[in-house]
């Protein structure tokens, strides 16, 4: 048996759809409303979603009348997110790390740490490299990451090595029938201006930065207290 390409994969393969059941997962219709806003989306538009997991950001992208190809490593996933998914959205089995989904995409968006925050501090700027080269000239880009001012203040659960920003959780995932799994979850944690400094290092312009929770995307400027942070960037004409 083949070994997988990133240690995330057999726990997607046992989560299943049972990823769905997670709280964090309950506010996509009001990320999705916040994003079309924020990215300048509109009907017709195509956007890369990069670590799409059972696709429910694409989905809900797809029901606004917008194309999506959907990218991840867990196959199971990817099964997944096909089943029922808009005429206008597609997923493909990928690698983040090497992206090669051609060019020309009005946005791409990695979100809730789906590829970008879960590869590692130098892999991460391969994940950001590859999405700036899809997005068109004047097209957006939308990128959230684990806070590591929240982790350091909050996370009691995870050890934070202050070295490599990562925080490493142990924990168990459950599949659909509730059946746990040991699992050991490594998180790259990002401050606002190391974000800046990677999106501006790919080539991109940032043109804001904030701190958000799952189902509260707003405007709201980098605080210790919220657990995520949400940049919007776009690639220069």
């Amino acid at each position: 048996m083949n070994e997988p390409d990133h240690w995330f994969e057999p726990l997607a393969e046992h989560m299943g759809r049972a990823y769905l059941r997670y709280s964090f997962t309950k506010g996509t219709e009001q990320e999705v409303d916040f994003l079309v806003e924020a990215l300048d989306l509109e009907p017709g538009m195509r956007v890369l979603d990069v670590g799409c997991g059972p696709g429910r950001h694409a989905h809900a992208l797809g029901r606004r009348g917008i194309g999506v190809l959907g990218i991840d490593i867990a196959q199971r996933f990817i099964d997944i997110a096909s089943e029922g998914a808009p005429a206008s959205v597609e997923f493909v089995r990928q690698d983040a790390r090497r992206l090669d989904v051609g060019s020309g995409f009005d946005a791409a968006i990695s979100l809730c740490q789906g590829a970008f925050g879960l590869v590692g501090p130098g892999p991460d700027l391969d994940v950001l490299a590859g999405m700036a080269a899809a997005v068109r000239p004047g097209g957006r880009v939308g990128l959230s990451a684990f806070s590591a001012y929240f982790s350091l203040t909050y996370q009691k659960d995870a050890t934070f090595d202050p070295a490599t920003g990562i925080a490493h959780e142990h924990t168990e995932v459950r599949d659909e029938a509730g059946n746990p799994r040991p699992a050991e979850l490594w998180t790259t944690c990002y401050t606002p201006r190391e974000l800046r400094l990677l999106l501006e290092r790919v080539g991109l312009v940032v043109d804001d930065i904030w701190s958000v929770e799952p189902g509260q995307y707003g405007r709201t400027a980098p605080t210790i207290e919220s657990a995520e942070l949400l940049a919007v960037a776009h690639k220069p004409f």
